[in-house]
């Protein structure tokens, strides 16, 4: 089957435009959940899988078309792999009585976590599960996966989330100090996409 045109189940601006980078060469159309007015699938699942797979079913039976879904986190060890499947929710406070996606709180509230556990560990690693639901046909999933730690100083402005203070192992800088294309290549989301590029695209 010729994909020309991919949902992608996120409202979050810089993973669409992450993975519209990675699906320009396909010569696909890609379009977000916000584009169409679909709305943002609750995450109830206990497992990255699971959420994605919520998030593909739902909005590709919404939009009938092929949905692709996206659910990632940062585990940190000394956290007992916190904050894992609950990573956006560490960015959720309350402004004018609506919950918005505050990452700045977030990157304080996991460094101060750390700080408060007294480990000299901050191992921790980044999960991808992605999820492509074609409608009427079962939902396919491919995972990535890259291991770093923690910084307790932010520094980059690229990526977003928790790029600031994440070094992925064999390298001296943060994720938001690699740009898109050097990013995509060694992070969770980009061997996870490896995998579906190949099974999907390369295929035909």
């Amino acid at each position: 089957m010729k994909i020309r045109e991919l949902v992608i189940a996120s409202h979050n601006q810089g993973k669409i435009d992450e993975i519209r980078t990675m699906l320009a060469p396909y010569g696909v159309t890609v379009v977000s959940a916000r584009d169409l007015n679909l709305p943002d699938v609750e995450e109830t699942g206990a497992t990255f899988k699971e959420n994605a797979e919520l998030k593909a079913v739902q909005l590709s039976d919404l939009s009938g078309k092929p949905c692709l879904a996206d659910d990632s986190g940062l585990c940190v060890d000394a956290l007992g792999g916190r904050p894992g499947v609950y990573s956006a929710r560490y960015a959720e406070r309350i402004e004018e009585g609506k919950v918005v996606r505050d990452f700045d709180k977030a990157i304080g509230t996991l460094v101060d976590e750390l700080k408060q556990s007294g480990s000299a560990d901050w191992s921790a690693h980044f999960s991808c599960v992605l999820a492509f639901k074609v409608p009427e046909q079962n939902c396919r999933f491919f995972e990535g996966r890259v291991d770093g730690k923690i910084v307790s100083e932010r520094s980059g402005n690229q990526g977003f989330g928790f790029d600031p203070v994440f070094v992925p192992n064999g390298f001296d800088k943060t994720f938001a100090n690699f740009s898109k294309d050097e990013k995509a290549a060694v992070s969770h989301r980009g061997r996870a996409f490896e995998q579906f590029i190949k099974e999907v695209f390369d295929a035909d």
